[in-house]
C-alpha cells in the first residue's frame, strides 16, 4: 500500500518559518519525481516546488528563494523548508510523487496570520 504522510503544517506569524516533510512508503521512493502542491479554497491546486528523482529542482515564481525542496532517499522523505512565509502562503500543503503512477499525500495546512 503507497503511502505519502506530511507533516509539519501549523500557525506561523508572517515572516516565520515551517518545515514541512513529506514520508513516503510502498514506492521505490528514489526513482519518483516528488513535489508540493497547495490549494486554497475556490483555486486550483498549484505546483510550489518539484524535485526529480536526480535532484533537479523547480519552483513557483512566488516562492523562489524563500523556499527550498530536498529529499533525503535513505529516509524516503522529501521535505520543504518554507522561509520568510506569507499570509498568501496561507493553504492546504500537499505532497505528491510521480513516475509512472501519481500519488497524493493528504495534505497539511499551512497558516501565516499574525
Amino acid at each position: 500500500q503507497v503511502q505519502l504522510v506530511e507533516s509539519g503544517g501549523g500557525l506561523v506569524q508572517p515572516g516565520g518559518s515551517l518545515r514541512l516533510s513529506c514520508a513516503a512508503s510502498g514506492i521505490a521512493f528514489v526513482f519518483y519525481n516528488m513535489g508540493w502542491y497547495r490549494q486554497v479554497p475556490g483555486k486550483a491546486r498549484e505546483l510550489v516546488a518539484g524535485i526529480t528523482s536526480g535532484g533537479s529542482t523547480e519552483y513557483a515564481d512566488s516562492v523562489k528563494g524563500r523556499f527550498t525542496i530536498s529529499r533525503v532517499n535513505a529516509r524516503n522523505t522529501v521535505y520543504l523548508q518554507m522561509n520568510s512565509l506569507k499570509p498568501e502562503d496561507t493553504a492546504i500543503y500537499y505532497c505528491n510523487g510521480k513516475l509512472s503512477n501519481e500519488y497524493w499525500g493528504q495534505g497539511t495546512q499551512v497558516t501565516v496570520s499574525s
